[in-house]
């Protein structure tokens, strides 16, 4: 075998072993095999769609509303409209007021485990003794903010499904418990998570 080809292949082999030991999570096959093009299906969860908005996660690409337009899901694709889009049409849930960046749907002046009455839902606050739970939207600050879907709880994560962050649908927090108190995240923390009242 010559040298150039030889060379090729050992840079293809380190290339591919540093993918599957530091990206091959974050960055699954199945997702980097789509396409990325803007309105792109990217992952789902109980039949409702994360869609790609590409790499500008300010940019919205016009309004989107339910089919007969009764209901406004948000600015298409931003990470509020697929919360919405997911309480209203699989969880049969519409906010009172479903306006406002995603930061805006955690209301610091309330209390922990008491009811948010613009958004409808129970809110706790990240470090309370109420663990999220699946169907929880976690909540984060920032500039705009940001929230997401919980799919699983387990002992020492969780798992949520989010729109507009590029490439990662699905992605994974840590959850910690000390003298009965639950914590979310590390690096990255929310400031809660909101609940569906029963």
């Amino acid at each position: 075998m010559k040298k150039p080809l030889l060379s090729l292949l050992l840079f293809l082999t380190i290339l591919l072993g540093v993918y599957f030991l530091f990206f091959n999570k974050r960055y699954p096959l199945n997702i980097l095999s789509r396409s990325f093009s803007v309105g792109d299906s990217v992952d789902s969860e109980n039949g409702i769609i994360v869609y790609n908005n590409g790499m500008n996660y300010s940019k919205s690409h016009g309004k989107h509303y339910n089919k007969d337009r009764s209901f406004y899901y948000g600015k298409k694709w931003q990470c509020v409209e697929f919360i919405k889009r997911y309480y209203h049409d699989y969880l049969h849930f519409t906010m009172p007021d479903g306006m406002g960046h995603a930061k805006d749907f955690y209301d610091p002046k309330i209390l922990s485990g008491e009811l948010n009455k613009q958004r409808g839902l129970l809110q706790f606050t990240n470090g309370s003794n109420e663990a999220p739970n699946v169907n929880d939207i976690l909540v984060f600050g920032g500039k705009y903010g940001h929230v997401a879907i919980v799919t699983k709880v387990n002992e020492e994560d969780i798992e949520v499904i989010q729109q507009n962050i590029f490439m990662t649908p699905r992605e994974t927090f840590p959850l910690q418990r000390h003298e009965g108190l639950f914590t979310v995240g590390k690096k990255k923390t929310p400031n809660g998570w909101l609940r569906i009242p029963k």
